[in-house]
């Protein structure tokens, strides 16, 4: 496999062998030679075979190797012609991110950190097989699945204006809670408004910097403001749903998948019964996602009014697990595509794009751009991307220097397992502001805000 650099921060593997479009990867000189990134660009090969594929397959700065498709890809594929995969999207279906925004300076709630994060943890369930109060019935979560937020706001969690700020406005209307099945439903029934473990999080953040003032007031950013942060899934219920479809995928798709170059890339036809079936069902699980993370918001929004009675506004919530039906230019040509964002977010121009940090690190908000639509359907990062898995964490870092390290930087944190703390630690994760100084030289979103944790809440 040859890597050609076609420009300072653009990688293109030419067509070879199975290959129906070139694979392009957007990152630096010193990442590029980085075996393990070898292995993902491996699988950015693999997606480059599959039916109906156009113009490339794209690997972003953060990208690392994953089920099937790689974490940080991006490949769309024609909606008539082409497939879609639940390796594509991944189990964590609508995974994203969310920040809302106060009027509060952080020299006014510094002396109330340990008392937001415990208030915090003690009202959202956290880590792995965390369980909320709700009672919902079958019907209850059906209508969830089809109505997303709809659901919450009708039923006083949040505020009408929310949906203004939420991608879809969290409600996906393709989704068809009919093609959910009863354990995905079961599954979900009990987690709802819950973090989950992992590298899901919550932050309480200080804007440390903001890099382009009018935009910055025009979202009303300011520096040394108070900000918090959501980053979390659809759970169980994601989970299950891409474990059943890549089952029926397997019982009544075999001749159709039988020349797929990795047994991970199993997919169906977009337009075809399967396809359809799980393009419905995985939205459902999308519009589950974005209501998870409506009642943690609001959950939150309730503890700073109850504390410092400030109202908190939502700037944006995103996704950066999913496949969505898209119109884009293609060679001349406009064409309904598939475009599956797997660890990658959405960056459309003048749209706000979510990077969070890993665990004691910084994160940013920024603006999609004209360009980002010519280069990658317009998609960009979605964090920082792993260099460690969990288990070379636990042999190569200590939990008390990992806390040590985080008491140094001034941040506290409340965690329900020291190993998600080790698992999560920065040390396992790429350099955030090198991710975003790429993403932000190649054009595809410009830096509008820098933001620093003061407080962490982890499963």
């Amino acid at each position: 496999m040859d890597i050609i650099r076609e420009n300072k921060y653009m990688w293109k593997v030419e067509k070879f062998k199975n290959m129906k479009v070139p694979v392009y990867v957007l990152t630096d000189s010193q990442t590029i030679r980085s075996q393990e990134y070898h292995e993902a660009i491996m699988q950015l090969v693999n997606v480059a075979t599959l039916p109906g594929i156009v113009k490339g397959s794209f690997g972003m700065p953060d990208i690392h190797w994953g089920y099937g498709f790689p974490i940080g890809g991006v490949a769309a594929f024609d909606a008539d012609s082409g497939i879609i995969s639940p390796g594509g999207v991944g189990f964590d279906i609508n995974c994203g991110v969310r920040i809302m925004t106060t009027s509060l300076e952080f020299s006014e709630i510094k002396d109330y950190i340990d008392e937001i994060l415990t208030r915090v943890y003690n009202e959202i369930p956290v880590g792995v097989g965390s369980r909320t109060n709700f009672k919902l019935s079958v019907k209850e979560m059906k209508k969830i699945l089809n109505n997303g937020v709809y659901w919450a706001i009708n039923n006083n969690y949040g505020l009408a204006e929310d949906l203004y700020n939420i991608e879809d406005s969290g409600k996906i209307k393709y989704a068809d809670a009919d093609f959910v099945s009863d354990e995905a439903i079961k599954r979900g029934a009990d987690e709802l408004g819950t973090l989950g473990s992992g590298n899901h999080f919550i932050e309480i953040q200080i804007v440390e910097k903001v890099f382009e003032k009018e935009n910055a007031e025009r979202y009303g950013l300011f520096e040394g403001q108070i900000v918090y942060m959501i980053h979390s899934g659809s759970r169980g219920l994601g989970h299950q749903v891409a474990t059943d479809y890549i089952k029926i995928f397997r019982d009544n798709l075999k001749d159709w998948n039988k020349k797929i170059p990795d047994k991970q890339l199993i997919n169906a036809p977009f337009k075809s019964k399967y396809g359809q079936e799980y393009f419905s069902a995985m939205n459902a699980a999308a519009n589950f996602a974005f209501v998870n993370r409506q009642i943690m918001g609001h959950k939150i929004r309730n503890i700073f009014k109850d504390l410092f009675d400030v109202e908190s506004k939502l700037l944006y919530d995103i996704t950066h697990n999913i496949a969505k039906l898209e119109k884009h230019n293609v060679d001349g040509e406009e064409k309904d595509l598939i475009v599956h964002r797997k660890g990658a977010t959405r960056a459309f121009p003048d749209q706000i794009v979510l990077i969070p940090g890993s665990m004691g690190s910084s994160s940013y908000i920024l603006l999609g751009t004209e360009k980002s639509m010519s280069i990658a359907f317009g998609s960009s990062a979605h964090g920082a991307g792993r260099v460690l898995g969990r288990r070379q964490a636990k042999r190569r870092l200590n939990y008390k220097n990992v806390l040590n390290s985080m008491k140094e930087k001034k941040i506290k944190i409340i965690s329900k397992s020291k190993n998600t703390i080790v698992e999560e630690a920065p040390e396992v994760y790429k350099d955030v502001d090198s991710v975003v100084d790429i993403i932000e030289k190649i054009g595809i979103s410009r830096k509008i805000a820098k933001l620093t944790p003061v407080g962490v809440v982890k499963g």
